[in-house]
């Protein structure tokens, strides 16, 4: 498996889902949560969407199969996640509203899923089997975990640096950009979906 290694294989990997992961992007979120006394763990984040991406990698398109569902459908109902998030960061509204029992920590929903290792990263992922080699492909997948790390673990240090004034600015820039990715995968699977059942 280690002879398959090619280093341009792996940057192409790597800058592909880097650019759909979006990590940087997620500090405005990571901010806003920790704001409303939610706990967001680095470790916990980066082991659970490492999990994520190598089992969806490899058992991705047979979990679907296993409840009669598409990558497309996948896409649209995780699209609408992203879509609600990009609006409270843009208008400042809470659409999720706390419940007392509902859980501190916000590590898995909404950070790992549906921010990190959510229906557009997930779906790059086996998209970009048929391009790349395995092992490129995890050695890209781990190479975007590390950054992961660093994000959520620098975040509130990237916050003092930068100042509140600056973060809100990028809250209401990566609004919008979550707000775009999140039309394009649902114009783009919901056209599938369209498709499939004429």
């Amino acid at each position: 498996m280690l002879e398959e290694f090619n280093l341009r294989q792996f940057i192409s990997a790597f800058v592909v889902l880097f650019a759909v992961i979006d990590a940087p992007g997620a500090i405005p979120v990571i901010l806003k949560l920790k704001r409303g006394g939610k706990t967001v763990l680095a470790e916990k984040a980066s082991a659970l969407s490492l999990l994520m991406f190598l089992g969806f990698f490899y058992v991705g398109e047979a979990f679907l199969n296993l409840f009669k569902l598409d990558i497309s459908s996948f896409a649209v109902a995780g699209s609408l996640i992203i879509f609600i998030m990009a609006l409270e960061m843009i208008l400042d509204i809470d659409i999720f509203r706390e419940k007392p029992d509902m859980p501190k920590d916000a590590t898995f929903i909404p950070v790992v899923f549906p921010l990190f290792a959510g229906a557009g990263s997930l779906t790059t992922l086996l998209s970009i089997r048929a391009q790349f080699s395995d092992i490129n492909i995890i050695c890209a997948i781990l190479a975007n975990i590390v950054i992961i790390y660093g994000v959520i673990k620098m975040a509130k240090r990237l916050n003092l640096m930068l100042g509140n004034g600056f973060i809100y600015m990028l809250q209401k820039f990566f609004g919008i950009i979550l707000l775009a990715i999140s039309v394009k995968l649902f114009t783009t699977n919901i056209t599938v979906l369209i498709e499939h059942i004429q």
